[in-house]
């Protein structure tokens, strides 16, 4: 039973339906391994045994039936604590929202529910989502699998450490700049960014809604397909068979991504290119200099949203707030609506520009991360550091996110080194068949 800890949901539901894996025992042996894991309290803002026994012995019954409701029917994942779950508390890593209780399940978690997946409780995060670091002294840092002495990733820093240390078969978290791939890179994660639309944020709470979007960290491509298609209601996922490199043409961007980039996670990324074109890729190096301009946007459009949001909360009582946090919230309160709405009109141009630049290609490419994971005391104690580091993070990530784009962040086989590929909007199985190709040339 140890070993269902460490396999892939999509093996886990395969066991479960040739009667070779019981709901009910795996379900147990997750939650037994959550009490007993040393870092489950950073880990697990909460776990709800209940409702996930209640979900496993309902799969039991319907796998002996023969009525299986997807391929992660019985499977038991986790849930960020932005994610509305009925009867629990959902704060979203902040103080701001302490005994916040939600009425009913966000849609996405009420979709994977009806598909027979197993809630085992809410992960911690960042606060209010708002940083890629995944350190929060208001409530919890997780541990990095890599290295105890650093910080996981954020904002879904909860979810990637339930799925690294074998405590789910993996986690939905959120993405709005970087925060799924983040956390999912420097814990040797696959990390999907779906394309902002694609998965309903009905009962989700809110950073920048117009950037905000959900997504799986997964042990495999394999497992993110499989959770896409359960977190839309459906029971299939997309065609990954025959996936090859052959013949593919990838974009490696150079603008901007490659900046100040650290060397081992530059090294990762030059050997995972190497390996991808061994395996058929045809790669071609991409400049496109107008990202900066998209880059200096990013405060507008994202502190403008966020603070608009947040605002009345956030003054009301700002001594809740861990203040870097604090910090740049209110860095949004000197936005304009007219500069907000230019803003915007501007970045749609630029997405065009954009989407004409690549359309000959199958996906661009680029290192997930230009950094490895930062020291957590000395983001405390240093606050040069802790800014370098914040807005270095999430650099590379936000290039999805501005450019209104999927995106799936693999392992390089290098710890806290992932290689990212950008793919185009609402094509994200395309997407992730491609990933699955590039999984197999890097070695997973």
């Amino acid at each position: 039973m140890n070993d269902w800890l460490n396999m892939s949901a999509a093996n886990l539901g395969r066991g479960i339906g040739a009667g070779r894996i019981d709901p009910v025992e795996l379900t147990e042996s997750f939650l037994d391994a959550i009490a007993a894991h040393p870092d489950h309290a950073r880990i697990y803002s909460r776990v709800t045994p209940e409702r996930a026994r209640a979900e496993a012995r309902a799969a039991a019954m319907r796998a002996r039936a023969g009525q299986r409701l997807s391929p992660l029917d019985g499977v038991p994942m986790s849930w960020k604590d932005l994610f509305d779950s009925s009867g629990i508390a959902t704060e979203a890593g902040t103080k701001l929202l302490k005994g916040r209780v939600p009425q009913r399940d966000a849609r996405v978690l009420r979709s994977a529910t009806m598909m027979g997946t197993v809630c085992l409780g809410k992960t911690h995060m960042s606060e209010l989502a708002f940083s890629g670091l995944g350190l929060n002294p208001m409530t919890a840092t997780p541990p990095c699998v890599n290295d105890p002495q650093a910080v996981p990733g954020g904002s879904s820093s909860g979810a990637a450490a339930s799925v690294a240390f074998g405590l789910a078969a993996c986690g939905i978290g959120s993405d709005t700049g970087g925060s799924v791939r983040i956390p999912a890179a420097w814990n040797d994660l696959v990390g999907l960014k779906t394309t902002a639309g694609r998965l309903s944020l009905d009962g989700v709470v809110p950073l920048a809604a117009r950037f905000d979007t959900v997504g799986p960290l997964t042990r495999n491509v394999e497992d993110a397909a499989l959770v896409l298609s359960v977190l839309e209601g459906h029971s299939g996922g997309a065609d990954l068979r025959g996936a090859s490199l052959s013949g593919v043409r990838l974009a490696a961007l150079r603008s901007v991504v490659l900046d100040d980039i650290r060397e081992q996670p530059l090294k990762a990324y030059e050997s995972a290119v190497e390996r991808l074109c061994a395996a058929g890729a045809h790669v071609e190096p991409l400049d496109w200099p107008e990202l900066s301009d998209a880059m200096a946007m990013s405060g507008t459009l994202y502190t403008g949203e966020a603070y608009g949001i947040w605002r009345d909360a956030i003054e009301a009582a700002p001594e809740k707030m861990f203040p870097a946090i604090l910090e740049r919230f209110r860095g949004g309160r000197d936005v304009s609506a007219a500069d907000y709405v230019t803003a915007w009109r501007r970045l749609e141009e630029m997405r065009r520009a954009w989407h004409a630049r690549v359309a000959g290609y199958d996906a661009v490419i680029m290192p997930s991360a230009p950094n490895m994971p930062p020291d957590a005391a000395k983001l405390m104690c240093d606050d040069a550091y802790y800014v370098t580091e914040n807005l270095l993070t999430l650099r590379n990530t936000r290039v999805g996110n501005l450019m209104g784009l999927p995106a799936v962040t693999l392992p390089t086989g290098v710890p806290s080194c992932g290689i990212m590929l950008c793919g185009k909007p609402m094509q994200d199985e395309r997407l992730l068949r491609l990933s699955t190709a590039a999984e197999e040339a890097l070695g997973r």
